[in-house]
């Protein structure tokens, strides 16, 4: 049975949210944390940029500053994803290394044991929802919105996409970022991915139950996914004391700065979180 440390934090800004998901990664491969699986929110909202998408006019920059909504760029690829907040959405990461769960030293393996457990834990909560088999990816046909395409062992609902995951893999080890949808403001989504349709292909938690269930319920429910479909057992924890002093570090020198969020180039003397953090 695999063991997994569970964090579930409260929402912070995008630049705090994806500087501590790496140092999650780099403190598991230095060995000094567990496989680790992370609920989490944004405060304020925020669009995530896929690491290598290029930031163009499919995303309306002027309009998500009117609508008080951050920029920035994940370690994960994939698409953009407007983060609303604990009402409307809920974050998951997973950090882990080869051998902390069976495939996790294969890409889709891996993309198919977080899929499932994701899969039991909506079921689990009401939710009739299906594990898109593999499918090819055409980089060249990736639209700027995530939830615009469903991708391999991601999930839907009737065709529809409700969770959208994306990966990034450093030597041994992978961090994996999700969002699920609890609802939507299509007039906001509109304003910021004007030219994407972006309503067209999603849906949310609150359309297939009728009813917007809390974030702490379904953070919850996923939760236990891992142990229904892998028999994963969490264990409840904090953040380290080392592990936000790296996330701090890693926020102010790479993740705040203009040179990783408009271009993903880490500035020259970026700090690293370093080993063992």
């Amino acid at each position: 049975m695999s063991t997994f440390r569970l964090l579930v934090t409260g929402p912070r800004p995008g630049a705090a949210n994806m500087a501590l998901d790496e140092a999650l990664l780099e403190a598991r491969l230095a060995g000094a944390s567990p496989p680790t699986l992370r609920f989490f929110a944004w405060a304020p909202p925020a669009i995530s940029l896929g690491y290598a998408q290029a930031l163009d006019e499919r995303i309306d920059l002027e309009a998500a500053r009117a609508l008080g909504v951050d920029l920035v760029r994940r370690p994960t690829g994939g698409s953009a994803i407007l983060h609303e907040g604990p009402e409307l959405e809920l974050t998951y990461s997973v950090a882990a290394a080869a051998g902390d769960f069976p495939g996790a030293d294969d890409l889709l393996a891996s993309y198919r044991f977080i899929g499932a457990a994701l899969a039991a834990g909506l079921m689990d909560l009401g939710v009739p929802v299906d594990l898109v088999p593999a499918r090819p990816s055409d980089p060249a046909a990736m639209p700027a919105f995530c939830f615009a395409r469903t991708a391999s062992y991601e999930l839907e609902v009737e065709g529809k996409k409700l969770v959208g995951s994306a990966q990034r893999r450093r030597g041994a080890g992978l961090l994996q970022h999700g969002s699920v949808l609890l609802g939507a403001d299509p007039a906001r989504l509109a304003r910021v991915f004007p030219r994407e349709a972006p309503l067209a292909g999603l849906t949310t938690l609150e359309a297939v139950l009728g009813r917007r269930p809390a974030y702490d319920q379904v953070a919850e429910a996923l939760g236990r996914g891992f142990g229904l479909a892998h028999g994963v057992q969490l264990v409840p924890d904090a953040v380290s004391r080392r592990e936000e002093e790296a996330a701090a570090a890693l926020a102010a020198d790479k993740y705040a700065t203009p040179a990783w969020t408009r271009t993903g180039r880490t500035p020259a003397g970026a700090a690293a979180a370093p080993a063992g953090a």
